[in-house]
């Protein structure tokens, strides 16, 4: 070739970049909340039973965690709601309700984990005292270790019953489901194959997200609060996630915490040990068990 003749045009070669999760078309996506606080425990007084559960009611904080859920969920597109049989779920599930003008529809197989001997707000006594029983829940990762309480197998059929109705109703759609956190560390653990409890602990009011797609469990994320971070409330400002796959600011949020909290608080957290209803001064194994 002479310095006169031209260079031979580049190879062209195809480019690929990373993508996005995509869902296919009949994919479900269930938004699985945990129910806003209730009220505490007195010794001695049992909360009410519904059907053989513990039935309390919201507190006040839960009844604002409520109201700031519904603000949260009320543009995510939501076909429908889900609550259980316990009135804590319908309570929380309300404001959104209200905002979407949907009627929730109850899902009696994904009420919280029955606790026989426990139930009526003394499981709460028996883990901020040390119970031994408590800590063999933690140590063990099951809660049928307390007397009379559900089987393991029992209980995970029927949440496994529970996810496999909503995804079979709602192809292609969201949903939100008002659920307990036992019920949701239970799905997780089912769809991601973990260690039973690597789950447990769920945040009241928080999100998680599941996708049921060609009969496969996906987690897409878990304890979701970013909600909850605006002014007034006790943590602080962070990003959050708009269930449209962008990341967006509730109103008046500036920069916010560190990389690992925003990862906490908006997305995907792989497993629970540690930081879960600190108070009472119980050990962080039996930190992670508080969540009725």
């Amino acid at each position: 070739m002479t310095a006169s003749q031209p260079s031979p045009p580049a190879p062209c070669r195809a480019s690929y970049e990373q993508g996005s999760f995509l869902l296919s078309a009949d994919a479900t996506e269930i938004l699985l909340v945990r129910h806003g606080q209730s009220v505490p425990y007195v010794d001695g007084v049992p909360f009410p039973l519904t059907g053989g559960h513990g039935d309390p009611p919201l507190s006040e904080r839960g009844h604002e965690q409520a109201r700031r859920l519904g603000a949260r969920l009320s543009t995510a597109g939501l076909a429908a709601i889900y609550v259980t049989t316990l009135q804590r779920t319908a309570q929380t599930a309300a404001p959104l309700a209200a905002r979407l003008g949907l009627a929730p529809r109850v899902v009696a197989a994904l009420r919280e984990v029955h606790l026989g001997e426990w139930e009526g707000g003394l499981y709460r006594k028996m883990v901020a005292e040390q119970h031994p029983i408590a800590q063999l829940i933690a140590a063990q990762e099951r809660w049928d270790v307390v007397p009379g309480a559900e089987p393991a197998a029992a209980f995970a059929d029927r949440v496994r019953s529970g996810i496999d109705q909503l995804a079979a109703a709602h192809p292609g759609q969201r949903v939100a489901a008002v659920t307990h956190g036992g019920v949701i560390g239970q799905a997780l653990a089912l769809a991601s194959g973990s260690r039973p409890f690597a789950f447990t602990g769920a945040d009241n009011a928080s999100v998680s997200r599941l996708v049921v797609a060609e009969g496969r469990w996906i987690v897409r994320g878990f304890n979701d609060t970013a909600h909850l971070d605006r002014p007034g409330d006790l943590s602080g400002d962070n990003g959050w996630h708009d269930f449209t796959g962008q990341l967006a600011r509730p109103p008046g949020a500036s920069g916010g915490r560190g990389g690992a909290d925003r990862a906490r608080r908006g997305g995907v957290v792989a497993a629970v040990e540690l930081p879960f209803s600190p108070g009472g001064g119980t050990p962080p194994r039996c930190r992670l068990l508080q969540r009725r």
